[in-house]
Protein backbone atom coordinates (compact mmCIF):
# COMPACT_ATOMS: atom_id res chain seq x y z
CA UNK A 1 0.00 0.00 0.00
CA UNK A 2 1.31 3.23 -0.60
CA UNK A 3 -0.71 7.04 0.63
CA UNK A 4 -0.47 10.32 -0.21
CA UNK A 5 2.12 13.32 1.38
CA UNK A 6 0.50 16.92 1.47
CA UNK A 7 2.22 19.86 2.64
CA UNK A 8 -0.12 22.57 3.09
CA UNK A 9 1.35 26.16 3.90
CA UNK A 10 4.08 24.78 5.26
CA UNK A 11 6.91 26.76 7.00
CA UNK A 12 9.59 25.77 9.72
CA UNK A 13 11.22 28.46 11.87
CA UNK A 14 14.60 27.66 14.12
CA UNK A 15 14.44 30.29 17.32
CA UNK A 16 18.11 31.31 18.04
CA UNK A 17 20.33 33.65 20.10
CA UNK A 18 20.21 36.07 17.18
CA UNK A 19 16.48 35.47 16.48
CA UNK A 20 14.44 33.63 14.91
CA UNK A 21 15.56 31.85 11.16
CA UNK A 22 13.62 30.92 8.65
CA UNK A 23 14.82 27.72 7.24
CA UNK A 24 11.86 26.44 4.56
CA UNK A 25 8.87 27.90 3.09
CA UNK A 26 6.17 28.62 3.22
CA UNK A 27 5.77 24.96 0.88
CA UNK A 28 3.10 23.75 -0.90
CA UNK A 29 3.21 20.17 -1.93
CA UNK A 30 2.42 16.13 -2.55
CA UNK A 31 3.76 13.30 -3.30
CA UNK A 32 0.87 11.45 -4.55
CA UNK A 33 0.30 8.38 -3.39
CA UNK A 34 2.91 5.57 -5.38
CA UNK A 35 5.29 8.57 -7.13
CA UNK A 36 8.60 8.54 -6.94
CA UNK A 37 9.44 12.82 -6.15
CA UNK A 38 12.99 13.79 -5.62
CA UNK A 39 14.03 17.24 -4.05
CA UNK A 40 17.14 19.04 -5.24
CA UNK A 41 18.26 22.35 -3.95
CA UNK A 42 21.48 24.20 -2.53
CA UNK A 43 23.08 23.35 0.50
CA UNK A 44 21.34 24.69 4.08
CA UNK A 45 18.24 25.42 1.77
CA UNK A 46 15.85 22.78 4.05
CA UNK A 47 15.92 19.44 2.06
CA UNK A 48 16.69 17.37 5.32
CA UNK A 49 14.08 19.33 6.72
CA UNK A 50 11.45 18.15 5.12
CA UNK A 51 12.38 14.64 5.16
CA UNK A 52 12.19 15.23 9.14
CA UNK A 53 8.36 17.09 8.95
CA UNK A 54 7.11 14.29 6.46
CA UNK A 55 8.38 12.18 9.21
CA UNK A 56 7.22 13.60 12.04
CA UNK A 57 10.31 14.23 14.34
CA UNK A 58 9.69 17.58 14.33
CA UNK A 59 6.19 19.82 13.63
CA UNK A 60 6.07 22.47 11.03
CA UNK A 61 6.00 26.60 12.35
CA UNK A 62 3.18 26.83 10.65
CA UNK A 63 0.78 24.95 8.16
CA UNK A 64 0.28 21.12 8.38
CA UNK A 65 1.49 17.88 6.79
CA UNK A 66 -0.59 14.95 6.12
CA UNK A 67 0.24 11.53 5.09
CA UNK A 68 -3.25 9.77 3.73
CA UNK A 69 -5.31 12.50 4.80
CA UNK A 70 -4.33 12.55 8.62
CA UNK A 71 -2.42 15.38 10.35
CA UNK A 72 1.18 14.01 11.38
CA UNK A 73 1.75 14.17 14.69
CA UNK A 74 4.86 12.37 15.81
CA UNK A 75 6.64 9.54 14.82
CA UNK A 76 4.44 6.68 12.50
CA UNK A 77 5.19 2.87 11.19
CA UNK A 78 3.59 4.17 8.19
CA UNK A 79 6.83 6.59 7.36
CA UNK A 80 10.05 4.48 7.14
CA UNK A 81 13.34 6.71 6.68
CA UNK A 82 16.77 5.92 5.15
CA UNK A 83 19.34 8.51 6.12
CA UNK A 84 23.05 8.99 4.85
CA UNK A 85 24.05 6.56 7.11
CA UNK A 86 22.65 3.43 7.66
CA UNK A 87 23.86 3.56 11.36
CA UNK A 88 23.62 -0.25 12.06
CA UNK A 89 24.10 -1.78 15.27
CA UNK A 90 27.73 -3.34 15.12
CA UNK A 91 27.12 -6.22 17.46
CA UNK A 92 23.73 -7.64 15.85
CA UNK A 93 24.19 -9.63 12.73
CA UNK A 94 22.52 -8.48 9.27
CA UNK A 95 19.39 -10.55 10.07
CA UNK A 96 18.80 -8.79 13.67
CA UNK A 97 19.24 -5.53 12.58
CA UNK A 98 16.85 -5.94 9.79
CA UNK A 99 14.53 -7.39 11.98
CA UNK A 100 15.00 -5.16 14.84
CA UNK A 101 11.42 -3.01 14.38
CA UNK A 102 9.84 -6.16 14.87
CA UNK A 103 9.13 -5.75 18.34
CA UNK A 104 8.21 -2.73 17.94
CA UNK A 105 5.73 -4.19 15.09
CA UNK A 106 4.32 -6.46 17.43
CA UNK A 107 5.55 -9.28 14.76
CA UNK A 108 5.75 -12.83 16.51
CA UNK A 109 8.83 -14.77 17.33
CA UNK A 110 7.73 -17.29 14.74
CA UNK A 111 6.58 -14.63 11.57
CA UNK A 112 9.44 -12.06 12.13
CA UNK A 113 12.03 -14.00 10.27
CA UNK A 114 10.03 -15.05 7.17
CA UNK A 115 10.05 -11.39 6.80
CA UNK A 116 13.97 -10.72 7.49
CA UNK A 117 14.45 -13.60 4.94
CA UNK A 118 12.06 -11.99 2.18
CA UNK A 119 13.58 -8.24 2.82
CA UNK A 120 17.35 -9.38 2.43
CA UNK A 121 16.19 -11.00 -1.03
CA UNK A 122 14.41 -7.94 -2.31
CA UNK A 123 17.84 -6.18 -1.50
CA UNK A 124 20.08 -9.41 -2.61
CA UNK A 125 21.81 -9.67 0.90
CA UNK A 126 19.87 -13.19 1.33
CA UNK A 127 23.43 -14.91 1.70
CA UNK A 128 24.46 -12.26 4.66
CA UNK A 129 21.91 -12.83 7.13
CA UNK A 130 24.62 -14.18 9.36
CA UNK A 131 27.20 -11.40 8.65
CA UNK A 132 28.16 -8.39 11.04
CA UNK A 133 28.18 -4.67 9.58
CA UNK A 134 31.97 -4.77 9.62
CA UNK A 135 32.14 -7.47 7.17
CA UNK A 136 30.06 -5.85 4.61
CA UNK A 137 30.89 -2.49 2.08
CA UNK A 138 29.37 0.69 2.87
CA UNK A 139 26.75 -0.10 -0.12
CA UNK A 140 25.97 -3.29 1.45
CA UNK A 141 25.08 -1.91 4.65
CA UNK A 142 23.45 0.89 3.10
CA UNK A 143 20.96 -1.80 1.46
CA UNK A 144 20.99 -3.71 4.95
CA UNK A 145 19.38 -0.15 6.03
CA UNK A 146 17.06 0.03 2.91
CA UNK A 147 15.69 -3.89 4.45
CA UNK A 148 15.34 -2.12 7.99
CA UNK A 149 13.21 0.50 6.79
CA UNK A 150 11.07 -1.85 5.15
CA UNK A 151 10.57 -4.03 7.92
CA UNK A 152 7.18 -2.28 8.75
CA UNK A 153 5.82 -2.23 5.31
CA UNK A 154 5.99 1.90 5.19
CA UNK A 155 3.54 3.69 2.86
CA UNK A 156 5.63 6.33 2.49
CA UNK A 157 9.40 6.09 1.92
CA UNK A 158 11.39 9.07 2.88
CA UNK A 159 15.47 9.11 1.92
CA UNK A 160 17.54 11.70 3.01
CA UNK A 161 20.42 11.40 0.43
CA UNK A 162 20.64 7.93 1.25
CA UNK A 163 24.17 7.01 -1.76
CA UNK A 164 26.01 10.68 -0.80
CA UNK A 165 28.81 9.02 1.14
CA UNK A 166 28.95 5.50 -1.29
CA UNK A 167 31.41 5.87 -4.33
CA UNK A 168 29.93 6.26 -8.06
CA UNK A 169 29.94 2.83 -8.82
CA UNK A 170 28.15 1.62 -5.88
CA UNK A 171 26.12 4.57 -6.27
CA UNK A 172 24.87 3.65 -9.85
CA UNK A 173 23.86 0.08 -8.71
CA UNK A 174 22.13 1.12 -5.79
CA UNK A 175 20.37 3.50 -7.97
CA UNK A 176 19.48 0.93 -9.67
CA UNK A 177 18.69 -1.58 -7.12
CA UNK A 178 16.12 1.35 -5.35
CA UNK A 179 14.32 1.83 -9.30
CA UNK A 180 13.35 -2.06 -9.09
CA UNK A 181 12.43 -2.27 -5.09
CA UNK A 182 10.22 1.04 -5.98
CA UNK A 183 8.50 -0.65 -8.80
CA UNK A 184 7.94 -3.56 -7.26
CA UNK A 185 6.32 -2.21 -4.13
CA UNK A 186 5.12 1.16 -5.70
CA UNK A 187 5.55 3.09 -2.44
CA UNK A 188 4.95 6.53 -2.34
CA UNK A 189 8.89 8.18 -2.32
CA UNK A 190 10.22 11.87 -1.34
CA UNK A 191 13.90 11.16 -2.01
CA UNK A 192 16.69 13.91 -1.12
CA UNK A 193 19.87 14.68 -3.29
CA UNK A 194 22.63 16.78 -4.43
CA UNK A 195 22.83 14.93 -7.78
CA UNK A 196 20.89 15.91 -10.46
CA UNK A 197 21.71 12.71 -12.64
CA UNK A 198 20.80 10.29 -9.79
CA UNK A 199 17.40 12.56 -9.29
CA UNK A 200 16.60 12.57 -13.06
CA UNK A 201 17.06 8.95 -13.72
CA UNK A 202 14.84 7.59 -9.93
CA UNK A 203 11.49 10.02 -10.35
CA UNK A 204 8.80 10.99 -11.78
CA UNK A 205 8.82 15.00 -10.46
CA UNK A 206 11.88 16.87 -9.03
CA UNK A 207 11.20 19.26 -6.55
CA UNK A 208 13.86 22.37 -7.20
CA UNK A 209 14.41 24.45 -4.07
CA UNK A 210 15.42 28.07 -3.67
CA UNK A 211 18.19 28.83 -0.86
CA UNK A 212 17.29 28.56 2.34
CA UNK A 213 14.76 29.66 3.39
CA UNK A 214 13.77 26.98 1.01
CA UNK A 215 10.62 27.64 -1.42
CA UNK A 216 9.60 24.97 -4.44
CA UNK A 217 11.21 27.04 -7.77
CA UNK A 218 10.44 24.21 -10.00
CA UNK A 219 8.24 21.00 -10.59
CA UNK A 220 9.51 19.62 -13.01
CA UNK A 221 8.87 16.07 -14.93
CA UNK A 222 11.56 14.38 -16.72
CA UNK A 223 9.96 12.58 -19.68
CA UNK A 224 11.83 9.24 -19.79
CA UNK A 225 10.14 6.04 -20.02
CA UNK A 226 10.60 3.60 -17.68
CA UNK A 227 11.73 1.37 -16.13
CA UNK A 228 15.36 3.43 -16.39
CA UNK A 229 18.52 1.40 -18.01
CA UNK A 230 21.97 2.36 -17.64
CA UNK A 231 21.38 3.27 -21.29
CA UNK A 232 19.16 5.65 -20.56
CA UNK A 233 22.12 7.52 -18.89
CA UNK A 234 22.99 8.55 -22.56
CA UNK A 235 20.12 9.38 -23.87
CA UNK A 236 19.25 13.17 -25.32
CA UNK A 237 16.45 13.41 -23.18
CA UNK A 238 18.22 12.31 -20.23
CA UNK A 239 21.40 14.78 -21.17
CA UNK A 240 18.46 17.42 -21.57
CA UNK A 241 16.48 17.27 -18.52
CA UNK A 242 19.94 17.06 -16.51
CA UNK A 243 21.14 20.38 -18.41
CA UNK A 244 17.55 22.08 -17.97
CA UNK A 245 17.73 21.46 -13.64
CA UNK A 246 21.66 22.53 -14.10
CA UNK A 247 20.59 26.29 -14.96
CA UNK A 248 19.15 26.37 -11.24
CA UNK A 249 22.34 26.50 -9.47
CA UNK A 250 24.87 27.80 -12.12
CA UNK A 251 23.95 31.27 -10.87
CA UNK A 252 23.30 30.22 -7.23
Amino acid sequence: MSLDLQLDAVRLVYPSRRGDIDALGPIDLEVRAGEFVAVLGPSGCGKSTLVKLASGLIGPSAGQVRLGGKIIVGPSRHAGVVFQKPNLLPWKTVAQNVGLPARTLGLSSASAPARVHELLQLVGLEGFADNYPHELSGGMQQRVGIARMLMSDPDLLLMDEPFAALDALTRESLTLELQRIWSQSRKSVLFITHSIPEAVFLADRIIVLSPRPGRIVEDFRPALARPRTPATLGQTDFNEACQHLRQHFLHA
